[in-house]
């Protein structure tokens, strides 16, 4: 096996935006981003991924970018940057850029033009339809964000395709100049020693021509999966840019795999196929999201959680690696999710970081998870910040398939202003984030939960995160040992053994609040030494354990 130093490492991902507000105007930068390097170093992780800093008009929060070579001025300067990179590279940490090849903001120079004219030379950097006979779009498409997926474009008289917003039209890769226009902008991050790229919605970036209509009774999901991802020409598109820009460097490529199914993601991740590095994919994170966004929650499963991860184990078996998460920017709060952030709250956070540890695949982590930030409670949708969630809320109002009142709670239960609040550093004003009222409201249980409270406490959701990721790097078992798991069926318990040469590891996790009586038979001749306990006390035998609610338990066995 390659084990090439990507695999093996912990991604830390960043919300620029929320992190740390250096001058105090309520907005995080780079600055605030270098001033936390040791603090990032201490957590035992090994590479930084950063959500988009490219310059943008910021109506999805820079993933609509209108210029990938230039930083955001909220963010800082060009210089700042640098002084990131070069301070984050003296500690060991390697720094990952967020690209957006898929679309572009529509104040973009390339858009600007596109506008103006059907013969300008930058037209076909877009996907232009003319509209039905009645002058409707030219299919019924819709958007990642609510509403159609076209939008017309008066002055020409034709649709220009966006999967996400109005404001973020989606590029022509079929146009080998859009292609080449987006390698030079890699090659401009990567020659000045970036490490790699996550890369955003990267599996859409083949279209079907043929531009079928959808039937939306399959849900969103499924038209993902059949319409938007994983078209005709998408593998060409990958090999082409690892052979023009990846494999000239030594940095990794991650791709947020949106509608990649454990069927397919070998072909992007395949060692031999030599396109993406690694596939970051959603099985996990979507679980209990029916049809997508904002639908009704169905309840945990853990079983399905479990055949989930068994059949993405197989995937690497195939030659392929992908990476593991439970939290990003785009969802709730992990511990609010799967966990319990109310009475077990410490112990559901440390299961849930033990979970993620122990499998396969290069674990991400997002800022806050490692202290248990939770979910915001928001009381209008004045609130609100997020576009997916405001649009959700007001084309709501207009056909009330939920109350007003439903729709917000479910806007506080899925909705990405969860993940966006800013770093709970202390208990001071606004959470140590600014001196400035911030951008997004700081999570009023800051008091509570926050760095400077944890840092020093052994026992905190922290100094755990600090432990196990350490024991991450010590034992290559637990990346890359062979995975076998016992009592499937089992609603409350995961339990499954890892092995890697000489070393086995077993894993007991619950799910449950209750208390549950570990069924498995231990080998009275080998030695079983706990790795790591989510509680204080120590299980002095092996014979029927009984998990206390949310505890993990990982046993070393010689």
């Amino acid at each position: 096996m390659n084990l090439n130093w990507f695999k093996k490492g912990v991604i830390y991902q960043i919300y620029p935006r929320s992190f740390n507000d250096s001058n105090n105007d309520g907005i995080g930068d780079l600055k605030g981003i270098t001033s936390k390097l040791d603090y990032i170093k201490s957590l035992n992780v090994d590479i930084i991924w950063i959500s988009p800093i490219f310059q943008s008009p910021n109506k999805d929060n820079g993933y609509d970018v209108s210029d990938y070579c230039a930083i955001m001025p909220e963010f800082g300067t060009m210089s700042d940057f640098d002084e990131l990179l070069s301070e984050a590279h003296q500690r060991d940490l390697k720094i990952v850029l967020d690209l957006v090849p898929n679309h572009t903001s529509d104040e973009h120079k390339w858009f600007k033009q596109a506008k103006q004219s059907k013969n300008n030379p930058y037209r076909d950097f877009y996907i232009w339809k003319k509209p039905k006979p009645d002058g409707s779009p030219p299919n019924n498409w819709p958007s990642f964000f609510g509403g159609p997926a076209w939008t017309l474009h008066e002055n020409t008289g034709e649709y220009y395709l966006h999967l996400f917003t109005k404001n973020q039209p989606d590029l022509n890769w079929e146009n080998p100049k859009v292609r080449e226009s987006i390698y030079e902008a890699m090659r401009f991050w990567l020659d000045k020693g970036v490490d790699g790229f996550r890369m955003d919605v990267v599996s859409l970036l083949s279209k079907d021509l043929n531009f079928k209509g959808v039937d939306p009774k399959i849900g969103f999901r499924k038209i993902i999966e059949k319409h938007y991802a994983n078209g005709p020409k998408i593998h060409h598109y990958l090999h082409e840019m690892y052979e023009k820009v990846m494999k000239h460097y030594d940095a990794f490529s991650m791709g947020e795999g949106v509608g990649v199914t454990q069927d397919n993601a070998h072909l992007y991740v395949g060692e031999d196929r030599k396109e993406l590095d690694m596939i970051y994919h959603f099985d996990i994170l979507e679980n209990n999201i029916i049809n997508g966004k904002f639908e009704e929650s169905s309840e945990f499963d853990l079983i399905n959680i479990k055949k989930i991860f068994r059949n993405w184990q197989k995937v690497m078996t195939k030659g392929g690696w992908i990476a593991n998460a439970l939290g990003n920017h785009d969802f709730a709060r992990l511990v609010s999710r799967f966990g319990n952030d109310k009475k077990y709250h410490k112990e559901s956070a440390k299961m849930l970081i033990t979970l993620m540890a122990t499998q396969n695949g290069t674990l991400n982590i997002y800022q806050g998870d490692e202290i248990g930030m939770t979910n915001i409670h928001l009381k209008s949708i004045d609130q609100v910040n997020d576009v997916q969630s405001r649009n959700f809320y007001f084309e709501n109002l207009e056909t009330q398939k939920f109350s007003n009142d439903k729709a917000l709670e479910m806007i506080n239960n899925e909705g990405r202003d969860n993940a966006r609040t800013p770093m709970q550093w202390n208990s001071e004003d606004q959470a140590g984030f600014s001196e400035h009222e911030p951008w997004l409201q700081v999570n009023p249980n800051y008091n509570i939960i926050n760095v400077e409270q944890q840092i020093n406490d052994s026992d905190s959701i922290l100094s755990y995160y600090k432990t196990i990721l350490a024991l991450k790097k010590e034992h290559d078992v637990l990346s890359y040992g062979k995975f076998e798991e016992f009592e499937k069926n089992n609603k409350n318990i995961y339990a499954y053994t890892k092995t890697l040469g000489y070393q086995e590891i077993v894993v007991f996790l619950n799910f449950s609040q209750n208390e549950n009586l570990i069924d498995y038979e231990f080998d009275n001749e080998k030695n079983y030494d706990i790795l790591i306990n989510n509680y204080r006390f120590v299980t002095k035998t092996l014979k029927n354990i009984e998990l206390k609610p949310y505890q993990s338990l990982v046993f070393n066995i010689n």
